[in-house]
């Protein structure tokens, strides 16, 4: 009878291997990466990967395997990106630079690191093309507007003002920065009730082509879009952050080198989340003012945190090296 004993408790042992591991594999669940992005041509490779998921042949996909499934989030602002990483439910984004500033200092260095550059350039002060605006004297008084408060566009526009002799607070000063959400700026200008506009891309075509406006003051090197992480990635699963940040890159010298074929698919992108029509032209206008690359620098990072303190709207500086880092 031993060697029947022996075989039904081998039978019994692999029938319990079988079902704990079947219970394992039911808690851990699928790998889910959740992604933020906006639906903006500086966001390119985020409006590229949402397009290509959309489309069933996903880039980052791909190359991060088929045990992860990748959810894509469009966002309207980066702070609401941010505060989407605070609460636990995004776990990287596409964002600009000062948002992740504001979200890095506030979480006293504990939330968010970079993983790299993705877009700069594509931003630029836009005047009525018909008015003899030449120098930062000649917006005493005036009304401008940038895409919402303390974003990296509003931060380079007081900058500028104040650098040039200018004195703007939150509420008004000599010239009057009024925060204005890309959409609403377009009629503002076209209307008069905004003066010029500090914005980016494809918002400053949609101006210069629909609104007739010219360029004033154009941040052709201005680090426009990054790729920032929450730190839970980076500790819990740092291969997939490593593999997302190689996958990112890849995607960015392909965008970079296939100029043509890049704006077809955020075209398609950006029509799939608008659901209007987008003008070839328009992409294409953008795209000219635009640099891909995943280079990022501390200095750079620097200068946004100072500017920012000093209008007002950052309370407290600290050490950057941790927001390079990977944990």
């Amino acid at each position: 009878m031993q060697p029947t004993t022996t075989r039904f408790q081998a039978f019994v042992t692999g029938l319990l291997a079988l079902f704990v591991g079947a219970a394992s594999c039911l808690a851990e669940g699928p790998t889910v990466l959740r992604i933020g992005y906006f639906p903006n041509v500086t966001h390119a490779q985020g409006v590229i990967g949402a397009q290509a998921t959309r489309e069933g042949a996903g880039w980052f996909e791909q190359r991060l395997g088929p045990e992860v499934t990748i959810q894509w989030f469009p966002f309207n602002a980066g702070p609401s990106a941010m505060e989407a990483i605070f609460a636990g439910s995004l776990d990287a984004t596409y964002v600009g630079p000062n948002p992740a500033l504001n979200a890095f200092i506030k979480s006293k260095g504990e939330e968010i690191r970079i993983l790299a550059g993705s877009a700069r350039g594509g931003a630029a002060l836009v005047v009525p093309g018909d008015s003899t605006y030449a120098k930062a004297e000649d917006f005493r008084g005036k009304k401008v507007g940038t895409p919402q408060l303390a974003n990296t566009q509003d931060i380079a526009a007081r900058a500028w003002f104040r650098a040039h002799g200018l004195k703007v607070t939150q509420t008004g000063g000599d010239v009057f920065i009024i925060p204005t959400p890309n959409p609403d700026q377009l009629g503002l200008f076209q209307t008069g009730k905004l003066d010029a506009v500090w914005t980016v891309e494809p918002w400053v075509s949609r101006l210069l082509l629909e609104a007739k406006g010219r360029i004033l003051i154009e941040e052709t090197d201005a680090l426009t879009t990054i790729l920032v992480s929450s730190v839970k990635l980076l500790r819990e699963r740092p291969e997939l952050a490593a593999k997302l940040r190689a996958a990112h890159i890849e995607l960015t010298a392909w965008v970079a080198t296939h100029p043509e074929e890049a704006q077809a698919k955020v075209r398609a992108g950006l029509e799939a989340e608008t659901r209007r029509p987008i003008a070839a032209p328009l992409v294409a206008a953008a795209w000219s003012r635009l640099r891909f690359t995943e280079k990022v620098e501390q200095a750079v990072l620097e200068k946004f945190m100072a500017d920012a303190q000093a209008s007002g709207l950052l309370k407290q500086s600290m050490p950057l090296d941790r927001l390079f880092g990977t944990e």
